[in-house]
């Protein structure tokens, strides 16, 4: 495995749950974190406490992912502070009303702006320099929502079956240009997001469960693409 010392990694969705999870770990491992997300004082308490530790440094940027040039932003700001982005996670995204016959429209524009415009916001922002070094690593957090669907996900499901598809196609775009990509399904996981919503009949993922899945694929060998990780409760 690659250690990620002296790395820099983005993580967007990072101000609680998987994203603060997954800056965490990241961090544990060496890489400098920049932790985008629209709320800023949660940003910066996740940042403390990774600086109050061993391990990579943390940058907090209050960022609306929505927002083509606030995304730009966050991306220049990293580079001024750390140097080229080495990894890239897409993991901001929005769970709202999906069921088509209720018609809330609003809830539905919002889950396209974050979880497709929002990922392709990114992708755009940080590719072009990754392909000029041949070398990066782009994670794209989806759901098990995008590989199946229920009665009352399906506006949801189509954001993250289009993250998948996202996924899926850059994998062969970037085929030899040695930049990766990693698209990551998790189940059930224990968030605020999902607190009403939580199984019965069996205990969620935690958030620590999707953060290990990231390290594991962007610390592989540079000749290694972890393509596609299903995260799932038993």
């Amino acid at each position: 495995m690659q250690n990620l010392t002296g790395k820099t990694a983005i993580i967007t969705g990072a101000s609680s749950g998987i994203g603060a999870t997954i800056a965490e770990h990241l961090a544990n491992e060496g890489a400098n974190v920049v932790l985008a997300a629209r709320r800023k004082e949660k940003l910066t308490s996740v940042a403390n406490n990774i600086n109050a530790k061993d391990g990579g440094e943390a940058l907090a940027v209050q960022v609306d992912v929505s927002n083509r040039s606030d995304v730009e932003n966050l991306v220049k700001q990293a580079t001024n502070a750390y140097g080229d982005i080495d990894i890239y996670v897409n993991n901001a995204g929005l769970m709202l009303r999906s069921v088509v016959q209720e018609g809330y429209v609003e809830d539905w524009e919002d889950m396209i702006d974050v979880n497709i415009k929002g990922v392709l916001y990114g992708i755009n922002a940080v590719l072009p320099r990754m392909i000029e070094c041949s070398q990066g690593h782009i994670v794209n957090i989806s759901s098990v929502s995008g590989q199946e669907v229920t009665k009352s996900s399906t506006v949801y499901s189509a954001t993250k079956f289009a993250a998948r598809a996202l996924s899926m196609g850059m994998e062969k775009e970037l085929a030899r240009t040695g930049v990766r990509v990693t698209n990551l399904s998790p189940g059930m996981v224990d968030t605020d997001q999902t607190a009403g919503n939580k199984p019965k009949d069996r205990k969620p993922l935690e958030t620590d469960d999707i953060a290990k899945a990231v390290v594991y694929a962007v610390t592989q060998p540079d000749y290694v693409n972890v393509n596609e990780i299903t995260v799932r409760p038993v």
